[in-house]
């Protein structure tokens, strides 16, 4: 009969868990606390795991961190992707304020609590210090304003709309409206209902300057 006392080496399951609750609780840590102060006992504490479990994945916490932002940079980029291609093959498009409607169930993902908002910030701030850093970080952002363009795209073709601005300035303008809000508000500390209702009046206000309807004569 086995020992249960005898050592196995983890499988990979079991070892892809163990990284996985560590870039969990680590993505929650720098949150709270910032990349400078958060310590690898503490997001070990927080995962539930000793120091040896940390250094059998991350060979340093500069490691762990630029590989949860590698993570949360895909992560986001592939729920805008799949919410606008569920957007336009439903063909949800509709003349009563759905401008505004689509673009931010496509962008709840980008800072969708304060969390989510402090970490991405916290993210940001290390590429400004970080240039290989930055040049990912900007790859990441870049393809998720793609997504937006597409589906500006699509709202401007639906609807019988023209742009004042070219579509990547709207786009960037959009995305860069949405991640302000999400900051402001984290730093007032308001609810998560009050940050949507915030975000969607100010999404709304650009939306409405990017955005007009075109004239009889050119329709």
């Amino acid at each position: 009969m086995t020992d249960s006392r005898t050592q196995h080496p983890p499988s990979p399951r079991s070892r892809e868990s163990t990284r996985a609750r560590l870039l969990d609780a680590a993505a929650e840590v720098f949150a709270e606390v910032g990349l400078g102060e958060a310590s690898v006992e503490r997001i070990c504490e927080r995962a539930g795991f000793t120091r040896g479990a940390f250094y059998s994945n991350f060979a340093s916490k500069d490691e762990m961190f630029l590989e949860l932002a590698t993570v949360v940079a895909r992560e986001r980029v592939d729920v805008v992707r799949a919410r606008i291609g569920e957007i336009s093959t439903a063909g949800e498009f509709n003349p009563q304020g759905a401008d505004v409607r689509v673009i931010i169930h496509a962008l709840e993902v980008v800072g969708d609590d304060r969390l989510s908002t402090l970490l991405m910030n916290e993210i940001s701030i290390r590429a400004m210090r970080d240039r290989e850093f930055a040049a990912a970080y900007l790859d990441q952002t870049g393809e998720i304003t793609e997504e937006i363009v597409q589906l500006i795209g699509e709202i401007v073709d639906s609807k019988n709309l023209e742009l004042r601005v070219p579509t990547h300035d709207a786009a960037r303008i959009i995305v860069g409206v949405w991640a302000d809000a999400s900051a402001r508000c984290a730093m007032s500390g308001l609810s998560a209902e009050e940050t949507a209702v915030t975000r969607t009046r100010e999404l709304g206000q650009i939306v409405d300057l990017v955005l007009g309807r075109r004239s009889s004569s050119t329709a």
